[in-house]
């Protein structure tokens, strides 16, 4: 199999079985001999923050010259993002190769009464075995959808994150936040350390009843572990980190928004549990990882003149989350926004909060099954003036040609939108 075909096959798989669970997985884990035991792994779930948590926890462990894989998704420029080593994507015909030893494995699931393995789980198959071959010294694992049942659940990792609970995907994890936080909660293995800043009361006592039932140790943000906030420079978020086993000095969080303190707090707080266990790591690298720290489509600038500001808000907690960063970063500048979402969300809600900061907004569509259309969007928002144009590139051009140099666009509302817009600025 070539590339092309590689991936033409991935995507031919099912995106969701009725009934979820990780009996598939487990079968094929158990066929290629448990490459999963092999990896010293670290498993991410939450609503919010997953992704630029894993790229803090990976620079943190790249300045220690450890070798690093991570599996985290959507992609946004290109599918081999989703499993990296260092930060560089598997090659193609990587890819390839796997994806010839994965295939037959698939086919032969789909004679037994499991049936063949979903999309999301053909790739974390691929995701295991490039790590396991490669013989990464730490794999970073962000889950796909949930936890409980999600197909990364395989793993058996050192040390677990639980970054925030939101509701997103409501119609598959639950209405409430109990119902999430149990789905979430679900990667706490058996007397394995997890770390978390969820805030609702509710969730936390979810996640709490699970760690005691695992038998886990619990580190909470606010009690085993905080972060002390001093505000934004030019270069980003300045902060301090304490725990009872390291007080930082200050530090500079280049990605910007105070939220993203707390996703580098909690991958600081994982470090900290690695030391304990007894691998080599020293503190005085970890000011430097944080500032290396990068991650795209998260309050990205992808140009100056005027400012075009890529940002993957895709529900109601990442959308209070820009506009909080927008208002503390751009308080007295013109603000243009550019958006378009999937179905399925709550769009109302989300334009919503961005009304009071938006001057004028431009509604669009993009190549994608479920892109909701322009109209439709406009319709849900009380943005005034708002235009519906249904060519985004098109939209781009007109908005670019009304700003001044003091003005700032946003391009919101969806990271597949934002994978394919960012193609305009490369």
């Amino acid at each position: 199999m070539n590339y092309e075909d590689s991936i033409q096959w991935i995507h031919s798989r099912e995106k969701f079985k009725f009934k979820p669970g990780l009996k598939r997985m487990e079968w094929m884990m158990e066929k290629l001999g448990h490459p999963e035991k092999q990896l010293n792994s670290i498993h991410i779930a939450g609503t919010n923050g997953k992704g630029s948590t894993v790229s803090f926890l990976r620079n943190l462990l790249q300045k220690q010259e450890y070798t690093v894989g991570t599996f985290t998704s959507p992609y946004i420029v290109r599918f081999n993002e989703r499993m990296s080593i260092n930060g560089d994507p598997i090659s193609d015909y990587e890819l390839a190769d796997i994806v010839e030893m994965v295939k037959p494995l698939a086919e032969e699931a789909g004679q037994t009464e499991l049936g063949e393995p979903t999309e999301f789980e053909v790739i974390t198959v691929i995701a295991i075995l490039y790590f396991k071959n490669k013989g990464v010294d730490f794999a970073v694992f962000e889950t796909g959808l949930g936890g409980r049942y999600d197909s990364t659940n395989v793993i058996h990792p050192l040390v677990a994150i639980i970054t925030n609970i939101g509701k997103d995907h409501t119609h598959i994890l639950g209405n409430t936040f109990e119902e999430i936080s149990y789905q979430k909660a679900g990667i706490i293995k058996k007397k394995t350390p997890v770390l978390t800043c969820v805030k609702q009361k509710e969730a936390l006592e979810v996640i709490k009843k699970e760690a005691a039932l695992q038998q886990a140790d619990l580190l909470i943000d606010g009690e085993d572990f905080s972060a002390e906030y001093y505000g934004s420079s030019s270069d980003g978020e300045v902060f301090t980190f304490h725990m009872k086993t390291y007080d930082s000095p200050e530090l500079v969080s280049n990605l910007k928004g105070v939220h993203q303190v707390a996703n580098a707090s909690l991958a600081l707080g994982a470090i900290e549990q690695l030391r304990k266990m007894g691998f080599l790591i020293q503190q005085d690298f970890y000011p430097e990882a944080i500032s290396a720290t990068t991650w795209p489509a998260r309050f990205e600038t992808v140009q100056e003149d005027p400012r075009v500001i890529l940002d993957g808000a895709h529900n109601e907690e990442g959308t209070e989350a820009l506009v909080s960063t927008i208002e503390n970063y751009f308080p007295n500048q013109t603000i243009y926004l550019l958006y378009a979402a999937v179905e399925g969300k709550p769009v109302h809600n989300m334009l919503e909060k961005l009304q009071p900061i938006v001057k004028e907004a431009w509604f669009t569509q993009f190549d994608f099954p479920k892109s909701l259309k322009g109209r439709d969007l406009e319709a849900e928002s009380m943005i005034e003036p708002a235009h519906v144009e249904e060519d985004y590139r098109e939209a781009l051009n007109q908005i670019l040609g009304k700003m001044t140099g003091k003005d700032v666009l946003i391009v919101s509302g969806s990271l597949y939108f934002i994978s394919d817009i960012r193609k305009c600025f490369e």
